[in-house]
């Protein structure tokens, strides 16, 4: 594992009509969403890796669809500065990830369809009135970057 990176599977609840998942309560968690977004990733393809100098991502990773997602260690004074975590995550294992800042993170849809996944940030992507610099370190921009998604 990785020092404050939390990984939370989470409960499908199926009958006739389909399945309803929790995914989110404020009496379970310490954390502050203040966006979200839902993203569809075609098959084969990759998002990131990059990682936050502020901001916590909460993903949200039920299905449909199947991830590999892909976290680094960067951040100087944790213990476990350097490690990395390799994890399927989506249809067959529902669930909740916060991505703490420092920590470099990505995915690739590995499933056969395209996969869904939702982020609840904990800052508002380019600010407020979006007016200020995003908060990302764009790792997937430079091709020797020691963070690689295959």
């Amino acid at each position: 594992m990785i020092k404050d990176v939390l990984i939370r599977k989470i409960a499908k609840y199926s009958d006739e009509r389909g399945w309803l998942a929790e995914v989110f309560r404020n009496d379970e968690l310490d954390f502050k969403p203040t966006m979200s977004y839902v993203s569809l990733t075609k098959p084969g393809i990759v998002r990131g890796p990059h990682e936050h100098v502020a901001q916590s991502d909460c993903f949200i990773f039920v299905g449909p669809g199947t991830f590999r997602l892909y976290l680094w260690d960067r951040r100087q004074d944790s213990k476990t500065n350097g490690e990395s975590l390799e994890i399927e995550v989506g249809e067959n294992n529902p669930c909740l990830v916060i991505v703490p800042p420092g920590v470099v993170h990505g995915y690739k849809c590995i499933s056969k369809i395209p996969a869904f996944s939702i982020n609840f940030p904990n800052k508002l992507y380019k600010g407020l009135g979006k007016k200020e610099k995003i908060d990302e370190i764009r790792w997937e921009q430079d091709p020797t970057s020691p963070y690689q998604i295959k």
